[in-house]
């Protein structure tokens, strides 16, 4: 029996709804590769806030961004909220995960991805929502590495990019001891890279790259030779560009959360780990 995927007229819309966010929209670009390697016919539109739209800028796989609702002949909802199940509608045909909380309103309830996937295990977040098409219609095959693009790289000499904060403190790794592996890492420029909220004031000895547009802080972490931080979005970047990464992680799951095949050295426990840890994995990678 055919599957939604397969139905679907040549040249139908497909609207991809990924609200936040940036870890979550960049795990989600090998989910819509696949799509689009299955059916390059279709016209794929990704429904994100503007602070993360930049993640999907110049992807060939992508036809439109867009802020609000769209239209379209499917529309897959990746986010699972009250305003993401909402913007499924007016859609012929919509599709969300079956915990989402309004997944009634789905005329494509998709299953757990350990049902998909034929797994009884945790499985990553890129895993979680590649399943979601392969349960559509997409062959299940290997799930690619995200796929991101960016501009120049800035003209640095051989640079690490460190980013030593994230979402909340028990996914932070102490500023001092990032400052020690900056000052002891030996032939890569630190550059740390900083949000509009972050106190980037420990690290002003050093080069900081502070409140840069997404699509700089792209360029930026795709030139560098090694990424160092916590557990947060800009870890999943480097990833997508293949650049190793050594990434600290407090509380959260590295199983689900780990880079997404990348060169990467996971490091758990930020009370245990030390800054030998990382400069040992940091000789590995270089």
């Amino acid at each position: 029996m055919e599957r939604l995927i397969e139905r679907l007229p040549a040249g139908a819309r497909v609207a991809v709804i990924r609200l936040r966010s940036l870890g979550d929209c960049v795990l989600t670009t090998p989910a819509i590769a696949l799509l689009k390697q299955f059916r390059p016919d279709l016209r794929v539109s990704v429904i994100v806030e503007p602070l993360f739209s930049a993640v999907f800028e110049g992807n060939p796989d992508i036809d439109e961004i867009c802020e609000g609702f769209r239209r379209a002949d499917l529309a897959i909802n990746f986010h699972g909220g009250p305003r993401s199940v909402a913007l499924t509608l007016g859609s012929r045909w919509r599709a969300g995960f079956a915990h989402h909380r309004g997944s009634f309103l789905y005329s494509h309830a998709i299953p757990r991805a350990q049902q998909i996937l034929g797994v009884e295990r945790r499985v990553h977040t890129a895993e979680h929502l590649a399943s979601a098409m392969f349960w559509l219609g997409v062959p299940q095959t290997e799930i690619p590495r995200a796929r991101l693009f960016a501009g120049s790289a800035p003209d640095l000499h051989p640079y690490v990019v460190i980013h030593p904060f994230a979402s909340a403190p028990d996914k932070t790794w102490p500023a001092d001891r990032f400052i020690e592996v900056a000052q002891k890492l030996s032939g890569l420029e630190p550059v740390f890279l900083a949000g509009p909220n972050d106190d980037a004031t420990p690290f002003e000895k050093f080069r900081v790259w502070k409140n840069e547009p997404l699509a700089r802080v792209k360029s930026l972490i795709g030139g560098a030779a090694l990424f160092i931080g916590n557990d947060s979005g800009p870890a999943h970047i480097a990833a997508a560009f293949g650049i190793p990464v050594i990434v600290i992680f407090g509380n959260s799951d590295p199983v689900t959360w780990a880079p997404w095949r990348a060169e990467s050295h996971v490091l758990t426990g930020l009370d245990r780990v030390s800054v030998d840890d990382v400069l040992a994995a940091a000789k590995v990678r270089v």
